[in-house]
């Protein structure tokens, strides 16, 4: 693929600004390990990704805007959409339809921007049949199931039948660790947004993603 960054085609001091495909960054947790804390870390630090906006069927929220929280649409839509084969990923969760849209993370992916996804295991499987080489996939671990139980039980939000259930849950999703590619406990917060972010750098840099590399190497070799 041609570089579009004729510019910086002869200098190789310039070569990490070469263009690039973006990719698709999945963080997983059970309830209360930490994606969200860590997500939000990211989006703050970080200029060059962007939280995936999904679509779904819920009613708008006080403050949310259509199209930057979610793509707000009826059911009738959203099924079309799903007939259409419009989405990487789709779900039911607790009577609304929610489900990522292919046509804007296409083609911000071809333009070299990055997208963040805040999902369960079951959504990473289907992005990752859909768009394998696009998509990065990293669980955060609990340090211990004690900790965990006390992290969900200092929000002080939820009943003690509630933190049971979700407990239960937390334990059947993190049989699936296995099926992504990091694995980062989350002992300490900064630790392990450090890691997280180590993880993102190192996968931007991936020789598949450097789009422009091939026509800036033949330069660098040509005569």
């Amino acid at each position: 693929m041609a570089s579009d960054n004729s510019d910086t085609s002869t200098d190789p001091q310039m070569g990490d600004t070469l263009h690039r495909r973006g990719l698709m960054f999945i963080l997983s947790s059970p309830s209360g390990a930490g994606k969200t804390t860590i997500a939000r870390m990211l989006l703050d630090h970080d200029d060059e990704i962007a939280m995936s906006v999904s679509a779904t069927t819920r009613p708008m929220r006080p403050g949310e805007v259509d199209g930057h929280d979610y793509h707000f649409v009826d059911q009738p839509t959203f099924d079309r959409m799903v007939e259409d084969g419009l989405f990487y990923e789709w779900a039911h969760v607790f009577g609304y339809s929610y489900g990522t849209p292919k046509a804007q993370i296409r083609a911000g992916l071809k333009a070299g921007h990055d997208f963040l996804f805040d999902i369960d295991w079951q959504g990473t499987q289907q992005l990752y049949q859909r768009a394998e080489t696009d998509v990065v996939r990293v669980f955060i671990l609990p340090p211990s199931l004690g900790e965990l139980n006390r992290r969900l039980t200092g929000r002080g939000t939820d009943s003690a039948e509630v933190i049971a259930a979700r407990m239960a849950r937390a334990q059947a999703e993190i049989s699936h660790w296995d099926g992504y590619d990091y694995v980062v406990i989350n002992d300490d917060v900064n630790e392990c947004f450090a890691k997280v972010s180590q993880i993102l750098a190192a996968e931007r840099m991936r020789r598949a993603r450097q789009t422009g590399i091939v026509d800036f190497v033949r330069e660098l070799t040509r005569g």
